[in-house]
């Protein structure tokens, strides 16, 4: 597929638009005041694969805490602002790396010319983010709760921060309906070249919120509309990263270690797959390293149908095919299949003298 053309910015040490890698972020859950509580969610945001994580910033002990977690890690911060521009001038003294704010809620046109300045004279990008329960009236009464509706109001935004001179824009258009969503995406990405953030905002519950945001974040990049992204759940943030980096891996746009290749349980089905295929993923989270590993139920399905994957092992009656690229290379008792499959997962594993490990 080919990306839509957008400007490229730097949030700390990372690149949004133009030919950088489409990002990942998420949002902490804790109470951003308590600065253990915080900093250890950051921590774990990182280590799952997290590449921004923004915190709610609602008062002066907020901002203190970004100088804290600046000490343990460089991963970029952004503060979520609202009501308060005062906030967002003290998140930027504290060393903050990207801004959002909503320039219809953040204090007048005074207090946007304020951050816009101390944004620009740091270098800080800001995302303006529009979502559709707060349009204003002026905007409700002419385009309605619409798709259009927020376009214009983002354009409005756009054009205040233009006029002041700044052009460090990242734009955001979020609703809880996905097909809203994917049509204000598309809508805006006709009309100008910052990069987009996507998200399906209060998609829900870990069920139909991965599958609400799977939709629209999926066929906007499939459509190559999109630079950034998050996966809003009502779950942990680190399960918000996991199902974006899994969209992006659906999609061929980032590789994330290993991709395990299973197919549906049938009546040809003679091993115990659900469970051989969760304890192969747990076996292998972590694991950096692209490969496709197969596990299949029967050999209709396998290796035929799995000739994609590096290694694989399809099922028999009481024993296991292991193939390789599609070829069978020898068979081994069902019992000892997870056994065999993680032995040669590992030796094609090269460690830091590439060597397999």
């Amino acid at each position: 597929m080919e990306r839509r053309k957008t400007r490229k910015i730097k949030v700390g040490k990372v690149e949004i638009g133009g030919d950088a890698p489409i990002t990942v972020q998420s949002m902490t859950s804790t109470d951003t005041r308590d600065v253990d509580a915080t900093i250890k969610q950051v921590l774990e945001l990182e280590a799952c694969g997290c590449d921004i994580v923004r915190l709610a910033v609602f008062d002066e002990a907020c901002t203190n805490t970004i100088q804290e977690i600046k000490k343990v890690t460089d991963i970029p911060l952004v503060a979520d602002i609202h009501f308060d521009y005062r906030l967002a001038l003290a998140a930027i003294e504290k060393g903050v790396d990207k801004l959002r704010i909503n320039p219809g809620n953040i204090g007048g046109y005074n207090a946007v010319q304020k951050v816009v300045a101390a944004a620009k004279e740091r270098g800080i990008p800001i995302r303006i983010g529009v979502n559709s329960g707060s349009l204003s009236k002026e905007i409700l009464y002419k385009y309605g709760n619409t798709p259009q509706g927020m376009v214009e109001s983002a354009l409005e935004h756009v054009s205040m921060f233009e006029k002041l001179g700044y052009e460090n824009i990242v734009i955001s258009l979020k609703a809880s309906n996905v097909m809203k969503t994917i049509e204000a995406y598309r809508l805006m990405s006709q009309r100008v070249d910052y990069p987009l953030h996507l998200g399906v905002t209060e998609a829900g519950t870990s069920f139909s919120g991965i599958i609400k945001s799977a939709i629209g974040i999926g066929t906007l990049l499939a459509e190559g509309i999109g630079d950034t992204l998050r996966v809003s759940l009502t779950a942990s943030p680190v399960e918000e990263v996991k199902v974006g980096r899994e969209i992006l891996k659906a999609l061929g746009l980032r590789t994330y270690g290993i991709e395990i290749i299973s197919c549906p349980t049938c009546g040809r089905c003679n091993i115990d797959l659900i469970n051989l295929v969760q304890k192969l993923q747990d076996e292998l989270k972590g694991v950096d390293y692209p490969l496709k590993v197969a596990v299949m139920g029967c050999v209709v399905n396998g290796p035929g149908e799995a000739r994609e994957a590096d290694i694989g092992i399809a099922g028999g009656q009481g024993r296991v095919a292991l193939f390789k690229k599609g070829e069978v290379v020898g068979t081994v008792p069902e019992d000892k299949a997870l056994e065999v499959l993680l032995s040669e997962v590992r030796k094609m594993i090269p460690d830091k003298s590439g060597k397999g490990v």
